[in-house]
């Protein structure tokens, strides 16, 4: 039996999650989305190791900032210590999404940031997208998914990185992280990062040595989008 005042955001996070091998982000189990209620204080996620052709609304786990199960008869996913601590730590964010897409991967398991070389790249973010060091050992052998939540956050404090600016991160040695103003956000923050990764890793391959793209055409294709006088898109 499962609680009317929990019913959107586990349809949200449902719908965010269904998305993800859709749009070829996961395999099998590889990735979750979740999807806040700040008024509630609890987070939907999707339940740990289980098929997504298996998921349904009623599947999703209901727990709250704590990562404590609030509704639910399944184990929530193993990332929801993560997901807790960025909701705990980031209080404008209402969803996050953590895939392991093949070329977004690719670069965390190099360890590098992902320059920006092109306006695709700009039309998103305006730095290049960061890659967090990867964890000490002491904090490996401790609560680990927890830890990778403080792993991100520090990550973004230590580069001078709004969360509010910046809503995605590579994992060093692991997989990407994205967030957003609601799951759907978060989903298609992780959808632009795969893409962004797999034309990075192609511009490298044609021209080693290519040049980062220039401030100027950053600033411009950031704020056509994005700044106090866009006009991308309809009003």
């Amino acid at each position: 039996m499962t609680s009317k005042k929990y019913e959107h955001i586990r349809e949200e996070a449902y719908q965010a999650n269904m998305r993800l091998p859709s749009l070829g982000l996961v395999v099998f189990t590889f990735g979750n989305a979740s999807a806040a209620d700040r008024n509630l204080g609890v987070f939907a996620i999707k339940p740990s190791g289980m098929p997504y052709d298996e998921l349904s609304h009623g599947k999703m786990v209901v727990v709250d900032f704590e990562g404590k199960t609030v509704e639910g008869t399944l184990r929530p996913s193993s990332d929801t210590p993560t997901h807790a601590v960025l909701y705990r730590r980031w209080e404008k964010i209402g969803g996050i999404c953590h895939t392991h897409s093949t070329y977004a991967t690719a670069w965390a398991q190099s360890q590098r940031s992902i320059p920006i070389y092109g306006t695709t790249h700009a039309d998103h973010i305006t730095v290049d997208i960061p890659c967090a060091p990867p964890m000490p050992d002491e904090m490996i052998r401790g609560q680990y998914e927890y830890e990778t939540g403080f792993q991100i956050i520090h990550c973004l404090d230590e580069k001078k990185l709004s969360y509010e600016e910046v809503e995605m991160i590579l994992v060093g040695n692991h997989a990407p992280f994205t967030w957003g103003k609601n799951a759907g956000r978060a989903v298609y923050n992780s959808a632009v990062l795969e893409t962004i990764a797999r034309m990075a890793f192609l511009t490298e391959q044609i021209r080693p040595d290519s040049a980062r793209l220039k401030e100027t055409l950053i600033r411009k294709h950031f704020e056509r989008k994005h700044g106090p006088d866009s006009y991308y898109g309809q009003q």
